[in-house]
């Protein structure tokens, strides 16, 4: 992060304070935060160290226990690329409660979603994860496919293959985990999969969804996309029930979910209103 001071330092310096606040300040700014945060995980785990921010991995059924929660329950996963954080909420009761934030080791590329094979992008929007697409025998040690590309990529004519959640740090499109952190998860996910959860949510986000961070970004070629995911997140923060998300008029729209009710993969569909109201999950 001195680095990221070092380099703000340098532009005001130079007269490039005001560079900073057009839109290609912030996405350099942006760049530089990833970079940062980028070698002090890399740096930490080539040296055996474990990432800051990692929950205590050796006592997972007593932080389970603590929080009245089980392997076994049904579990929604959303990941922030800005922050290198991936949560991992499970149901509890007749929602869902937050059991744990892990630190995301490694990914590549910029903010904005995945548009084609090679391009080195983690993918970002909304995806879900059955038992086909769990690998325990992955070269990264575990791993599971996010399903790129799903109806919303296809619609775009995005295209690109394993795009994963996966161990060993290292990213060419992908969410790279430890091992010891992708690990916990796996048992986590591979329990709720076992006890008849049909499918798990996966969220991922460019950011941390707030007012604030989308409209520092609101010149990125992607700020609508990003407003329209950020409704998805809303929504969950609003009930704590993974929403149900769906393709219409090649956006994504978002409707409430229903504890007890399996999450369904993307499709294109314009439920009720949200057609004609863009805005009714705000």
């Amino acid at each position: 992060m001195w680095r990221v001071l070092f380099l703000i330092a340098f532009f005001a310096l130079a007269g490039g304070a005001v560079f900073l606040l057009t839109t290609p300040g912030r996405q350099l700014l942006d760049r530089l935060e990833i970079n940062a945060e980028r070698m002090q995980h890399r740096a930490a785990f080539s040296a055996g160290k474990t990432l800051s921010g990692t929950p205590d991995l050796a006592d997972l059924d007593g932080r389970l226990a603590a929080k009245g929660l089980a392997q076994g329950d049904p579990v929604f996963i959303r990941i922030y690329k800005l922050e290198s954080k991936l949560e991992l909420w499970m149901q509890k009761g007749d929602d869902y409660v937050l059991f744990a934030t892990y630190p995301v080791c490694f990914w590549s590329g910029r903010l904005g979603p995945k548009l084609q094979e090679g391009d080195l992008q983690a993918p970002e929007g909304y995806y879900t994860v059955a038992q086909a697409q769990l690998n325990p025998n992955s070269r990264w040690y575990r791993s599971f496919n996010l399903g790129f590309p799903n109806r919303f990529d296809q619609a775009k004519g995005r295209t690109g293959s394993y795009l994963m959640v996966h161990g060993g740090c290292s990213s060419i499109g992908c969410y790279a985990m430890t091992n010891d952190v992708v690990g916990e998860i796996w048992t986590l996910i591979t329990a709720a999969l076992d006890a008849g959860q049909a499918r798990f949510a996966v969220m991922a986000l460019p950011f941390q969804m707030s007012e604030k961070n989308l409209e520092r970004r609101k010149g990125y070629p992607w700020a609508r996309f990003w407003a329209d995911l950020k409704k998805g997140s809303n929504l969950f923060d609003k009930t704590h029930i993974p929403p149900r998300a769906s393709v219409c008029e090649g956006r994504y729209v978002f409707a409430p979910g229903r504890i007890g009710e399996a999450v369904p993969e993307v499709e294109e569909s314009c439920p009720g209103s949200l057609a004609a109201n863009w805005d009714r999950t705000e």
